[in-house]
């Protein structure tokens, strides 16, 4: 068990934690949000030991194994297999005593060695390895190239594979998500359901919070206070309590208002129906946690655009790609597309397909090879680029960067603009060069929305975004009434903004006919099949090991029995903690029926019985929040034990 109790630390003269007690069990996996500058960072760091408490303690056993994403990757000459082996450790130490012996000619010590190498799974290492590394996006030809080879963003992919390779007992993951594509995220949510240890995960990604997570730890006022559940689920605890200490509806009532305007003015309309239902769908959601986001630092909105051509642009027999000296690199090809005015469209595909490159030949960025490509009139295209941060003036204020665009604008207007976006004061003024990525992403969709543009082209927006941040721009873009064409990992955004979706595979743009649900059943199913393909090559290669070194029938045997006394050592835990989780459930499910009798009765509300009814209904939603948690647990138990059965 991980515990902290009144644990205190500072940093120089500030103090991110007072007092603060909380513990996590075994084989928990917990969500870790706050906002930017709380301690998410210095938490993992003392969770590694490299800090120590300036008052309480924390405590976890001394025979944890952690693993963690390294910051920096050596530029090292190693293929990208053997760097993601290097980091199983037990393993490395058992080749190294195999070479001592070797080298020693003390076979006694080398047969030992190669014994516990097999124990250790040694022989199956690479293929697993790889497994990590397919999953993570890279080919199969990649696996064997130099570390030196990849790109920073690649090389971020590598460090989590080392990651995944070791034996822990502890997985710590800071924002996993950001170097990686949806296909990538989704494959590391199945592979996270599977880990058997303890996990703590900082991201943005509410989605992969939701997906992998059942504990939830809010880092909030030198605090950090446990919540049961994943981020969905805490933020609707989160919301009761405000709701129940202040009724602060107050600062998003605005944005309900204008997407309850929409609803009631199109729903009625056949060819504006869609996206009313997709408003009605963020407003209900938008209610249910508008108290959880009452401190937010911003909300902001699109303004309306001058012109709605339609089509909005047209597209015929195009090749998207680029020039080189070599000749023309076509990217995505046969592109014909016709986008109307309303359509909201997400692009799904894997890394280097061509989403981006489609995107930048829409924005007129990237000249097409060959076919058509027609604007419509008064078409105003707002483009967010991955890398638009780049593109930012650093010796720059933000009020320089907006002047450029609106020179003739009176200052004072320009200021109240950005003054939506929180850059008010003195940061209005600064130069950017120290702002974070987080302050650049908003500065740079501050600049696009001044030019209210009726096309909003969007590739990854949410990289830098915390949570909040994250949170505005999807109430921004439900309220959005122009066309909206989105590549993003996000998948919250991608569900709460578009409509329909189009797949770019296979260097094609064809529509994909399901939601997102769909997709990531598509993309486990294939993960599955490449995990059976490289299980059956490592059990090829075994049994030609175990021809080649001789061995008869009576070996085979005794091999035979071990594995099924290690398959009963691996199930007995399993159906032990079954059996657990069980007994559990029973118990709250019998907390559950006493607490719905008592809200129920009507009687509850009297006067009398508000601050019993006020903790019952806390209690209520903790108790369905563990629940829902346990039945999760138990069902990835049942899982594991059928794989090893």
């Amino acid at each position: 068990m991980i515990r902290f109790n009144q644990f205190s630390l500072a940093r120089g003269t500030k103090p991110l934690f007072e007092q603060t007690t909380f513990a996590l069990n075994p084989g928990e996996k917990a969500g870790l949000i706050g906002a930017n500058g709380a301690g998410k960072s210095t938490l993992f760091s003392v969770l590694r030991g490299d800090l120590h408490a300036d008052g309480g303690d924390f405590s976890m056993p001394p025979s944890w194994q952690i693993a963690h994403v390294a910051q920096e990757t050596p530029a090292v000459d190693r293929t990208a297999l053997d760097y993601t082996l290097d980091g199983d450790t037990q393993l490395r130490r058992i080749e190294a005593r195999i070479a001592a012996a070797s080298a020693a000619h003390d076979g006694a010590a080398e047969a030992d060695a190669h014994a516990a190498f097999a124990d250790a799974d040694g022989y199956t290492a690479p293929a697993r390895a790889e497994t990590l590394l397919i999953g993570l996006g890279f080919t199969l030809a990649q696996t064997k190239e130099p570390v030196t080879s990849f790109s920073g963003g690649w090389r971020m992919r590598l460090n989590l594979a080392q990651a995944l390779m070791c034996r822990s007992d502890l997985l710590l993951l800071d924002e996993p998500t950001n170097h990686l594509d949806l296909d990538a995220i989704i494959w590391l949510e199945d592979w996270l359901h599977r880990y058997p240890g303890t996990l703590i995960v900082i991201s943005h990604d509410r989605e992969f919070l939701d997906s992998v997570c059942n504990v939830t730890l809010h880092l909030e006022n030198r605090q950090i206070k446990r919540y049961g559940g994943n981020y969905s689920q805490f933020e609707i605890l989160r919301a009761q309590q405000i709701a129940l200490q202040q009724s602060a509806y107050v600062k998003q009532q605005k944005t309900v208002e204008h997407l309850q305007s929409f609803i009631n003015r199109f729903k009625a309309q056949a060819t504006k129906a869609k996206q009313a239902q997709s408003r009605v769908k963020a407003l209900e959601r938008m209610e249910i946690i508008a108290p959880a986001h009452a401190s937010s630092p911003f909300t902001f909105e699109f303004r309306e655009p001058d012109a709605a051509p339609n089509p909005m642009m047209v597209m015929e027999a195009v090749r998207c790609g680029y020039h080189t000296e070599a000749g023309e690199v076509p990217i995505v090809e046969g592109v014909t597309l016709s986008i109307q005015n309303g359509q909201r469209i997400g692009l799904l595909g894997a890394n280097g397909q061509g989403k981006s490159t489609l995107i930048k030949t829409l924005a007129g960025t990237l000249e097409a090879l060959s076919g058509t490509v027609r604007e419509g009139k008064g078409l105003r295209i707002g483009y967010f680029a991955q890398h638009q941060l780049e593109t930012l003036r650093p010796q720059d204020s933000a009020l320089e960067h907006v002047a450029r665009l609106a020179p003739d604008t009176r200052e004072q207007e320009l200021r109240d603009f950005l003054g939506g976006f929180n850059f008010s004061g003195e940061m209005a003024t600064a130069k950017i060069a120290p702002f974070s990525g987080g302050e650049k992403a908003r500065l740079a969709l501050a600049l696009i929305i001044w030019q209210k543009p009726n096309l909003l082209l969007l590739d990854e927006p949410t990289n830098h975004l915390d949570l909040e941040t994250r949170h505005a721009l999807t109430m921004a873009l439900a309220q959005f009434e122009g066309t909206l064409i989105l590549v993003s990992h996000d998948r919250h955004l991608l569900r709460a903004t578009t409509d329909n979706f189009m797949l770019v595979a296979k260097h094609r743009l064809q529509p994909f006919d399901g939601d997102l649900d769909d997709y990531r059943d598509w993309l486990l199913q294939h993960a599955a099949e490449q995990r059976a393909a490289a299980k059956e090559m490592a059990g090829s290669s075994s049994t030609d090991d175990s021809l080649e070194s001789g061995q008869n029938r009576k070996e085979q045997r005794r091999l035979e029995a071990q594995e099924r006394q290690k398959l009963s050592h691996l199930k007995k835990p399993l159906q032990s903690r079954i059996s657990k989780i069980e007994k559990e459930m029973d118990k709250l499910n019998a907390e559950k029926g006493q607490l719905d009798i008592f809200v129920a009765d009507a009687a509850s509300y009297e006067p009398a019985m508000k601050a019993k009814l006020t903790e019952s209904i806390r209690r209520q939603a903790d108790v369905n929040g563990q629940l829902e948690a346990l039945e999760a647990q138990w069902l990835e138990a049942h899982e594991e034990l059928e794989q090893i059965g």
